[in-house]
């Protein structure tokens, strides 16, 4: 067992330091990830052994759990009610089209007809984990590409667990009946879920909430117990765990659960990294190399292309089928897995294997790179795109109407500063990414549009220089570099207020010439100290704004702006 914690304590050091560097190099802190697995397994060092392995093993499992669980909470089945046609529909026609595609490919690479069906099926599925994990660091979750790229995840993964399932059943030769009675089994086991939440977990949550600490343990126990049921009765864990955080979707203790199992979720998703990297195996040989960048190639560029023009025969505009196509552009960890099956059932090579660990690092890679810097690509990029543009609209915008007021960002402080936008009798156009807020303010009657601050042309589209305020609650900095250089552009005398996390940030928009800028602490610690001044030491003065505050925040809450 000391052997054990060495090995892992190594392996730790080094991602954290590769993780350093990455940062350093402004590479995203997954790659170095991936190449500490590579440097401490049989590749390079060959630090981990079979019982760290088991471990590492062990422990990548439950960040999978714990990811998918914290993405179940966050479904929301009023916007999913769209996504769910978008996403089957999307998400079926992109893994028969890249399974074909790919099948023919491997095929001309000179494999055999067995390695490439698996090969090419392997290729059609994405990393559920990458691109969740990515997009809840940029907080694009809840983005309406966001959105769509995890339905397309959730069909994909559906798929991957029907072939796991019925690949041993075909070699068994068990029969139709056989595929019939797993899949009755899954929808049996999703409805008694969902039942067994509606009318016993959600009464015992509001008990469990008396304690913080009681809650949170609940949140892991219901998580990882799904998750293992459904991988023991031969589904996947993802799905387990997902259905775990969908059961829990409606309880008014998502917050607080999601925000709780965060933090231990990313210390189990690292190790998953490094166990994804530490797969790869000697010998690497040159036609490997050159067969890994091929394929490769076709599911970074390829894929992404075949999800931009199904979702454009939906109707969603060039910068939502770019986004949603370049978060699909890797290999999944299910493909591993379907290739490890076919590997235990004798019908593909250990070469095979290799490669496509291989094609897991160049991909995951490169996607991820592309995920967090996509505003950027897309930007220099957009006028190769227009094939790729729709005419669906979203929001309320009239064209013909113009904002005294436009304000980018419901969440948190837009919903405070909408109010007394409002009370001013301002005409407040609402700019928000989260097709949840859209929704939730088109049923309130406001003024407001689906976008992204980050596209000049959708600044153009809504005629933001014609605006006297411009508002950014969005505390990313290019958001707000965009917006200040399009006012700039465009000679636009509007007031220009952003939004920083750091005085760090908040120096840097002052140097680029924006007028003021919010920095939420800062100005938190101004008021609290002229009601320290106000109040001093009398409890009840205190106790009465605090019970004011609790209703405004209850009221926020409800209205979904939380």
């Amino acid at each position: 067992m000391d052997g054990v914690l060495v090995s892992i304590s190594i392996i730790i050091g080094i991602s954290a330091i590769l993780a350093i560097v990455a940062r350093a190099i402004k590479q995203p802190p997954m790659i170095g990830y991936l190449i500490a697995g590579v440097l401490v397994g049989p590749f390079a060092f060959n630090l981990i052994n079979p019982d760290s392995s088991q471990i590492i093993t062990i422990f990548a499992h439950i960040g999978i759990a714990l990811l998918l669980f914290i993405v179940g909470l966050s479904l929301d089945f009023r916007v999913l009610k769209e996504m769910g046609r978008v996403a089957i529909l999307a998400g079926v026609v992109q893994v028969l089209l890249t399974a074909i595609v790919g099948y023919f490919i491997v095929l001309q690479l000179g494999f055999s007809i067995t390695s490439a069906v698996y090969i090419g099926l392997a290729l059609s599925f994405s990393s559920t984990v990458v691109v969740v994990k990515i997009l809840s660091d940029k907080k694009e979750i809840d983005t309406l590409h966001g959105r769509i790229a995890l339905g397309i995840l959730i069909i994909q993964d559906f798929i991957a667990a029907l072939a796991l399932m019925t690949i041993p059943i075909i070699q068994e030769n068990s029969g139709m009946n056989a595929i019939y009675s797993k899949v009755g089994l899954a929808m049996a086991l999703i409805v008694g879920v969902i039942l067994i939440s509606v009318f016993v977990i959600q009464r015992f949550l509001n008990y469990l909430a008396r304690n913080q600490e009681a809650l949170f343990l609940f949140g892991i126990a219901w998580a990882l117990t799904l998750a293992a049921l459904f991988d023991s009765l031969g589904f996947s864990l993802e799905i387990g765990a997902l259905m775990a955080g969908i059961s829990l979707a409606s309880s008014k203790y998502t917050l607080e659960l999601g925000g709780k199992i965060k933090p231990l979720r990313d210390f189990f998703i690292v190790l998953f990294f490094i166990f994804l990297g530490s797969q790869l195996s000697p010998p690497i040989t040159s036609i490997m190399i050159k067969n890994a960048l091929i394929l490769s190639a076709f599911v970074i560029i390829g894929k992404p292309l075949i999800v931009m023009i199904i979702l454009k025969l939906f109707g969603y505009k060039k910068r939502v089928n770019f986004f949603a196509g370049v978060s699909l552009a890797q290999v999944s960890e299910f493909s591993l897995i379907l290739l490890l099956v076919g590997f235990n059932l004798g019908q593909i090579s250990q070469e095979n294997m290799s490669l496509l660990v291989l094609i897991s690092i160049f991909t995951i890679g490169i996607s991820s790179y592309f995920l967090y810097y996509a505003n950027r690509i897309f930007n220099k990029c957009s006028f190769m795109l227009n094939i790729f543009e729709g005419n669906k609209e979203e929001g309320m915008l009239s064209k013909k109407e113009e904002f005294d007021v436009i304000l980018f960002g419901y969440h948190r402080i837009g919903y405070k500063l909408l109010k007394t936008l409002k009370q001013m009798k301002a005409k407040v156009l609402v700019v928000d990414y989260n097709p949840k807020v859209i929704l939730q303010l088109s049923k309130e009657k406001i003024n407001c549009v689906y976008g992204d601050a980050c596209d000049p042309e959708f600044l153009r589209e809504i005629e933001l220089e014609k605006a006297k305020l411009v508002i950014s609650t969005v505390t990313d900095e290019e958001s707000n570099l965009t917006i200040e250089d399009y006012l700039k552009y465009t000679n636009s005398e509007a007031v220009f207020i952003a939004t920083a996390e750091q005085p760090r940030q908040a120096m840097d928009l002052y140097e680029k010439g924006i007028d003021y800028v919010i920095v939420p602490h800062h100005l938190g610690g101004d008021l609290f100290s002229t009601i320290v001044k106000a109040f001093k030491t009398e409890k009840a003065k205190y106790h009465d704004l605090g019970k004011q505050h609790y209703h405004e925040l209850k009221k926020a809450k409800d209205s979904s702006s939380f």
